[in-house]
């Protein structure tokens, strides 16, 4: 049985777009098929700054947890 994982992907600045969500999301999906993992969420915070936890789809991913429907989170530094 594959565990469950959801993603986590954000971007905080100017300099960084749309794409860079989609770069952090294609490597955390590469990822869970290489570690054969199922990703059943993502989560993801556009322009929002990661030096507080005061961002929405943080928010919920972490109240989420607390359904126990997954396992792992897989996300990328930024």
């Amino acid at each position: 049985m594959k565990k469950r994982v959801v993603i986590y992907a954000r971007f905080s600045s100017h300099s960084q777009t749309e794409q860079s969500i989609e770069g952090q999301l294609r490597e955390c999906y590469e990822y869970a098929k290489r570690q054969n993992l199922l990703v059943v969420a993502e989560y993801i915070d556009r322009a929002l700054t990661g030096t507080t936890d005061k961002r929405p789809e943080f928010l919920r991913m972490i109240d989420d947890s607390k359904k126990k429907d997954f396992r792992l989170c897989s996300c990328l530094p930024t």
